[in-house]
């Protein structure tokens, strides 16, 4: 084998010139067995056929053909069954050729002079495409055991899943990596399979064998190749292997392979939302459908992580109209192009593309009153919690005066439903973003009341909350992400803080069954599962990315942000929750609030924020919304003197 290695190096490729020369050799070797094979191998008969004036026509013919499908142009070393098919249509199809020329030849000559016997043509067929088969194939595996790497070095490999795509999963690796690993064993959790046997390698079962197995060969790596492996059974696969230190990579869906066929480079490593992600939510198509079919709609903050996502969901259910309002022309010329791309019909039928404040009462009032939208989803906002502890007037003049300014429109031009976004961070809301949250909650809230009370309107107002979107703008875990690539260290705020997380197309889901749901007034509370720890968050991902803690990366604490809690929450003290029919959509019993005395509050507030004093908003917004409590924030001293106010209402209310 040392002797094959020398003159077979790792790097050489058989040039595309020997490829067709080899080729056309076993065209005319095929053609001239099938003759004898034909004539029963007696020369005298074969020749007497005229075997020397028909195989060039073959050869030539055949030659075509091959150019045609280019069967030369694939590595011979890399073959795989695409190439075996490129050979069976180079193949069929110039036996189909050489058939026709045999009709023409006989309609010329008679039918009695036959150019060539169609017994000939039939095992000329098969050998042909048996015998340059065979000739990749054999070169492919001859190359491999040339440069298989010696099995006492070679790194061991599991793969997680004993179907079809789990052995062309392990074809693909021995292929690529030319025996730098060896595939030790085949997990499965369907019991039928155990200790039976994929191209020689061992099934065992995933859930009784799995630790014992790995421990006994070493596996350094395992691969997932299930297709149909649920969300909550891949964690505990990936959980199980980051405690026994093995590293997981993941085969996509068949859809996603080139061509059918699996890549190497589309084995790619498990990415920590495989962590966090939940099971498929069962969405009610047919009954969002039925509400957003044939409707205009108009999504603020449409190019933001929310509400693009809003948008990509939307135009599945084909409304009449999709209007797109945004602040920002960067973020609205990429979603733009996104859609021109992926939904081209979609993009030049029904979308329209708004460059807009939502604070700006012209500017809203002129798309308002030009489209007359039956549906609005109201996504826009200031969400950066310090950025906006720093700029509570900017937060204020946004998520308090924007809201009102479309909760408004949409009551004046007749719109069906106004579906808010809000979030967990106003319940008990500790910093400016929760609390001017809240109050855009309660305004919104207010305003359905005085609506169902005196009908001064149709629109019904819904409010959704939930907590952290993966992936989305300032997300802890992009963050995480890029402090790994730039080599650490991975900053965290505080060791015990915890998270709610769910991913941005779940949320955008929640959101539209909640809105299809909502009868007006509802604040939706979404099931956002267990609270991760953060400081968990960060040490899976560098194991995820192959590194050592305290080796390769350090993990720093800074502090906790300005307004920033520890734990999140989803519901206040004082409110409950009521089941819908949707198990991870409950509706949050609060207070209610009358829209005259709401009303005249926020524009109190408004006003000022148009004198930019942060101090004498931020007291305002704690009067409005007395669980207001900062923490970790310059606005602390305000709950004192808030106190003092309230104890002196106290004492001379005694008095009196």
């Amino acid at each position: 084998m040392e002797f094959l290695r020398s003159y077979f190096p790792q790097t050489s490729k058989i040039p595309r010139w020997v490829v067709l020369s080899i080729d056309i050799l076993i065209c005319a070797f095929s053609f001239v067995f099938a003759t004898l094979l034909r004539f029963n191998f007696f020369i005298d008969e074969a020749v007497h056929f005229e075997i020397f004036y028909a195989l060039p026509i073959v050869v030539i013919v055949r030659f075509a053909f091959m150019i045609y499908f280019r069967i030369y142009a694939g590595i011979i070393r890399h073959t795989s069954l695409q190439d075996a098919i490129r050979v069976l249509y180079t193949i069929t199809f110039s036996t189909f050729f050489i058939g026709l020329i045999n009709i023409v030849y006989t309609k010329m000559h008679g039918d009695e002079q036959v150019f060539i016997p169609i017994s000939i043509i039939i095992i000329d067929y098969f050998g042909c495409t048996f015998l340059m088969s065979a000739f990749r194939f054999a070169t492919k595996v001859l190359y491999m055991q040339i440069n298989r790497t010696d099995s006492s070095e070679a790194i061991p490999f599991a793969i997680f899943g004993a179907g079809e795509a789990g052995l062309i999963t392990k074809r693909k690796l021995e292929q690529h990596r030319n025996g730098e690993i060896k595939v030790v064993a085949f997990f499965d959790d369907d019991n039928r399979k155990s200790k039976n046997y994929v191209d020689g390698i061992t099934i065992y079962n995933g859930v009784k064998d799995f630790e014992n197995i790995i421990r006994k060969f070493n596996v350094k790596e395992l691969i997932i190749s299930v297709q149909n492996l649920s969300k909550s059974r891949k964690q505990e696969i990936i959980e199980l292997c980051l405690a026994l230190n093995v590293k997981v990579r993941n085969v996509p869906p068949v859809e996603r392979w080139i061509n059918g066929e699996l890549s190497y480079n589309q084995i790619k490593n498990v990415r920590i939302e495989d962590l966090i992600e939940r099971d498929t939510i069962v969405l009610d198509k047919v009954a969002v459908a039925n509400q957003i079919k044939g409707k205009t709609v108009i999504v603020t903050g449409a190019a933001g992580s929310i509400g693009s996502e809003i948008v990509k969901q939307l135009i599945e259910f084909n409304p009449s109209k999709l209007i797109l309002v945004d602040k920002s022309e960067v973020r609205l010329y990429e979603l733009d192009a996104y859609l021109n791309e992926n939904h081209k019909i979609a993009h030049s039928t029904f979308v329209e593309i708004i460059v807009g404040d939502i604070c700006d009462i012209n500017r809203m009032n002129k798309v308002f009153s030009t489209y007359k939208p039956n549906i609005v989803y109201h996504a826009a906002a200031y969400k950066h919690v310090p950025l906006m502890e720093d700029n509570p007037c900017e937060a204020v003049r946004v998520n308090v005066g924007g809201t009102k300014v479309i909760a408004n429109m949409a009551m004046m031009h007749g719109t069906d439903k106004f579906v808010m976004v809000s979030t967990d961070k106003a319940v008990n809301p500790t910093n400016v973003m929760g609390a001017s949250k809240r109050i855009a909650e309660i305004y919104v809230q207010s305003l359905n009341n005085k609506i169902a009370s005196d009908g001064s309107g149709k629109t019904k107002f819904i409010t959704t909350r939930f907590g952290n979107v993966l992936g989305s703008s300032g997300s802890v875990i992009p963050r995480f992400r890029k402090q790994i690539e730039d080599g650490g260290p991975i900053t965290v705020t505080h060791p015990d803080i915890t998270r709610y997380f769910m991913t941005i197309p779940e949320a955008c889901q929640l959101v539209l069954e909640a809105g299809n749901m909502g009868k007006g007034g509802e604040i939706y509370i979404f099931d956002m599962g267990k609270s991760t720890k953060i400081i968990d968050l960060a040490k899976k991902m560098i194991q995820l990315s192959g590194l050592t803690l305290g080796q390769d990366i350090q993990i720093v604490f800074t502090g906790l942000r300005p307004g920033e809690k520890i734990e999140e929450e989803l519901l206040a003290d004082q409110e409950n929750t009521l089941p819908t029919y949707h198990p991870k959509i409950m509706i949050g019993q609060v207070r209610t609030y009358d829209f005259s005395i709401v009303s005249h509050k926020i524009d109190t507030l408004l006003n000022i924020t148009q004198e930019q004093n942060d101090l004498d908003v931020v007291l305002t917004m704690k009067k409005i919304v007395p669980e207001y409590v900062s923490k970790n924030s310059i606005y602390e001293s305000l709950d004192k003197v808030q106190k003092v106010s309230s104890l002196d209402i106290i004492k001379q209310g005694v008095m009196n």
